[in-house]
């Protein structure tokens, strides 16, 4: 574990520390269920508990680099993420996990652009039934394709979405991924029909299957959106409505 660890952490550059724009499955029971999901879409201002099972820790228990990145990802977004704040509850974890996260998401090469890789993150995300993830990263989509709707409408129902051909072909491979399905030469084809190589296949699927994980850690540890991500970088909603 140790040599993944240092490998990964040498792979973490300073300064990417925000998991999430940088301005920033179901349940166990139907009863306390519907409770979580009314609270994870909460937007009043109150709402700034990032979970109620697992709040964050007192900085003084915390290491000093675990600190130094709280206060960087505060400062690069303007408030701190929650999933910061849930994830300082195991140190090592989260070191482990922006790291990877960083490495996936902000690869300099390929053919993906932020706004594919939030997109896949959203369409992963709704599967899972994650409001926290659906929340936060349909609003670093808005802010990197610059399309206010968009994930919105992938939230509501990806097919029937104001989708690409490209975009199609590439989240199809992404939940092919998510849901575990049987990998073929067949979904392969696809992608290069689109212009996309076993690179960024590997770069969807590596994505997805992140994401597919971090759903279930926000699950698990009742994880809410930020009430600042909900109306982030709508602006372009008045331009358009004003028409």
């Amino acid at each position: 574990m140790k040599p993944l660890l240092i490998s990964l952490l040498q792979l973490w550059p300073r300064g990417s520390v925000s998991l999430l724009p940088r301005t920033m499955p179901e349940r166990f029971g139907r009863k306390h269920r519907s409770v979580t999901l009314n609270h994870a879409y909460h937007t009043k201002g109150e709402n700034t508990k990032p979970t109620e099972r697992y709040p964050m820790p007192n900085k003084k228990d915390l290491p000093h680099d675990i600190i130094e990145h709280l206060e960087e990802a505060k400062m690069t977004n303007g408030f701190l993420p929650n999933v910061f704040k849930v994830m300082a509850n195991r140190p090592e974890e989260f070191r482990v996990f922006f790291a990877y996260h960083d490495v996936i998401m902000h690869k300099k090469t390929g053919k993906l652009s932020m706004a594919d890789k939030e997109l896949i993150a959203v369409t992963v995300s709704v599967v899972n039934r994650t409001p926290y993830c659906v929340t936060v990263h349909s609003a670093s989509h808005r802010k990197y394709s610059k399309k206010p709707t968009l994930a919105d409408q992938v939230a509501v129902n990806w097919k029937l979405a104001d989708l690409s051909d490209r975009e199609v072909a590439m989240l199809e491979f992404a939940l092919a991924v998510c849901r575990a399905d049987n990998i073929t030469e067949e979904h392969f084809q696809k992608l290069e029909a689109h212009g996309f190589d076993r690179e960024d296949a590997w770069d969807i699927g590596s994505i997805s299957a992140f994401f597919a994980m971090a759903n279930r850690i926000a699950l698990f540890t009742d994880m809410r959106p930020n009430p600042e991500y909900y109306n982030m970088d709508r602006e372009e909603d008045k331009v358009q409505s004003s028409k």
